[in-house]
């Protein structure tokens, strides 16, 4: 007997499943506090004169949130491989441990690109280090693991994210778990603003 689940709900459950070493990166991403040499170098963008990144992307928090979340992955690609069939519940990740190494790599440091990318774009919007943006602020850690998991491994995520219910779960986790994750990192002192 197999268990069987409600579409939408199914649909929840891969997306947070296959997404939960990003989110784990980009929270991960606050732990060095900002130490560091920062990844643009205090270079400027010859277009408008502005930081390239700004000094919140450092090369610390880049390697230190990729390199630690990546166990996170190879844990869950071992869950999905020993849990019996009936009980994978979830889009099983690679045929072993071993092999899911790249698919974590793009994952954490997809994740980290992704946010890196989200300060390019706040930047050339001239918006201040550690500023509000909506979307920029969350969409690009989760869009660009995505869009490289869809290049890398097609079957494993247009079977997740090949959906409209999947794409609503990507803007309920993403936005309310990034919210979540940024208050705690506040309230811990490891984030100068609670956004």
């Amino acid at each position: 007997m197999s268990l069987v689940l409600d579409p939408f709900l199914s649909a929840g459950i891969a997306v947070l499943w296959l997404l939960l070493p990003a989110y784990i990166a980009n929270a991960f991403a606050t732990l060095p506090r900002g130490r560091g040499p920062p990844m643009d170098g205090g270079r400027v963008w010859p277009g408008d004169g502005r930081r390239i990144l700004g000094p919140s992307k450092t090369w610390s928090g880049f390697l230190f949130a990729g390199f630690a979340a990546i166990p996170f992955c190879l844990l869950e690609a071992w869950l999905i491989l020993i849990a019996p069939p009936p009980y994978q519940l979830v889009p099983v990740l690679a045929s072993s441990v071993l092999a899911a190494l790249p698919l974590a790599a793009i994952l954490t440091f997809g994740a980290m690109g992704g946010d890196a990318l989200g300060s390019f774009l706040k930047r050339r919007l001239d918006r201040a280090s550690g500023s509000r943006t909506i979307l920029v602020d969350q969409l690009p850690f989760v869009l660009v693991p995505i869009a490289l998991g869809l290049a890398f491994y097609r079957p494993l995520f247009w079977g997740v994210f090949g959906n409209w219910e999947a794409v609503l779960w990507l803007l309920v986790f993403t936005l309310g778990l990034h919210a979540a994750f940024n208050w705690v990192g506040y309230k811990a002192g490891l984030k100068k603003v609670p956004w």
